[in-house]
């Protein structure tokens, strides 16, 4: 198929999206798929040589109107370009296909609200969104995406996305697509995984009796960073390092860390590109998110086999099985339950337990079961385009064994979320 891929900036080392672009692309082009990428950024050595890129003019302007300018001349390029497919990400409009993986805006926007413990900070929060020019602007671009004239083919990466629709919008399941987001694991080949362990936690200044737990993020506020800092308070006298990797500005947290009395425990080291082996140098990945659709930092950490603590504020929760591969917290305020299940991580054999748990879960729900639906999506799209039957594919878009089985094994997996909490999940637990 001739495939286009649409995002403002595809630099990987910036986060989650660009990241999985950049492994979609690579599969495709290994299936020997036409595939194009629209962008007005990106980095020409995380993508196949075999991409052709269509540069689009850099958005300029307001913080609330650059999503609406890269969409528009987008929208316009692609329609002079013939595809069989467009795919479209976070914050567009005018592809055949739209996978948010940043979820709805109107639930992030929800959702960013709960980073606020008490709730008159909360009401605040509320009140000076209702200001702000910026969340209007992207709940209007929501509408737009979703309910404009040329309505996409939607793709959701978890049930708790497709519940925020249903919610949000009243567009019920059987207007989604629910595929479940993956990671490449050909970027976390192991066959130097214990020098580099051994070399980069010389680097870090780790201590052979330490134990590392790893928080991985860009906005370390809603991923909850701020309760973490408070349990490694509680187990501040445990031979626990938590190493911080994402966003260069940490000030005001090592400022939290020094006057929690934990600066040695906790080590800041802003972006890395060598992800790899900062998973491998770790124990164990602390992400006790505020809001996550599905993170790609948990995908990552459970394809390095490391034991996993987050919330049922991640849709990747859904993928977990916990207590015997990982823990799911109800509420990410709970420094306390979440130091509990840091020092439970602390103890050897229950990590090992864990991490053996972790690569069965993996080995469940693959990059190639993955991509599998999305072929199947992205057929589905370019049929519905050429106006024929809902359902049958003309032959120049059949894509055989590679792609025609979207009811695989792992097409629905089984959610399997115990919740620590005797409260019942609203979010990230049971289908309802």
């Amino acid at each position: 198929m001739n495939i286009a891929l649409c995002y403002e900036s595809v630099l990987p080392a910036r986060g989650g999206c660009e990241t999985y672009i950049a492994d979609l692309a690579r599969r495709l082009v290994g299936d020997a798929h036409d595939v194009h990428l629209y962008a007005w950024r990106w980095d020409p050595a995380a993508l196949p040589d075999a991409v052709s890129i269509h540069p689009l003019p850099q958005p300029r302007g307001p913080r609330s109107l650059r999503p609406w300018r890269f969409s528009a001349a987008c929208a316009a390029a692609l329609r002079r370009a013939g595809h069989d497919v467009s795919v479209g990400f976070n914050k567009t409009w005018g592809q055949d296909v739209l996978y948010p993986q940043g979820g709805l805006h109107a639930a992030s926007a929800e959702y960013n609200l709960r980073k606020y413990r008490s709730r008159l900070a909360r009401g605040l929060a509320r009140l000076t969104k209702a200001f702000d020019l910026a969340h209007w602007s992207f709940s209007w671009l929501d509408r737009r995406m979703y309910f404009g004239a040329d309505r996409p083919l939607v793709v959701v990466n978890s049930h708790m996305v497709q519940r925020h629709f249903e919610h949000y919008h009243g567009v019920g399941p059987e207007h989604l697509r629910l595929v479940r987001s993956a990671i490449d694991p050909q970027r976390f080949s192991g066959h130097d995984r214990g020098r580099q362990r051994h070399l980069w936690r010389l680097r870090w200044g780790i201590e052979p009796q330490e134990t590392v737990a790893l928080f991985v993020a860009m906005n370390y506020r809603l991923k909850g960073l701020v309760p973490l800092l408070h349990a490694v308070h509680v187990l501040r006298h445990h031979p626990l390092r938590l190493v911080v990797v994402g966003r260069p500005r940490t000030r005001s947290y090592e400022r939290l860390a020094r006057r929690l009395g934990i600066e040695r425990q906790v080590t800041f080291t802003g972006p890395s590109r060598q992800m790899k082996d900062c998973y491998f140098a770790s124990d164990f990945l602390v992400h006790p998110t505020f809001y996550d659709p599905c993170s790609l930092a948990v995908l990552e950490g459970l394809a390095c086999g490391l034991p996993v603590i987050t919330t049922r504020y991640n849709g990747a929760s859904e993928l977990l099985d916990p207590p015997r591969d990982s823990y799911v917290l109800a509420d990410p305020h709970d420094h306390a339950l979440l130091a509990g299940c840091m020092r439970q991580l602390l103890d050897p054999e229950r990590r090992s337990a864990c991490a053996r748990a972790v690569r069965q879960t993996a080995a469940r729900w693959t990059f190639e079961d993955h991509y599998r639906q999305m072929l199947q999506v992205f057929a589905e799209a370019a049929a519905r385009k050429l106006g024929g039957p809902p359902g049958v594919l003309p032959p120049s878009l059949r894509i055989g064994d590679r792609g025609s089985n979207i009811e695989g094994p792992a097409a629905d997996l089984p959610v399997r979320s115990s919740i620590l909490d005797p409260r019942p999940s609203l979010d990230g637990g049971q289908p309802r």
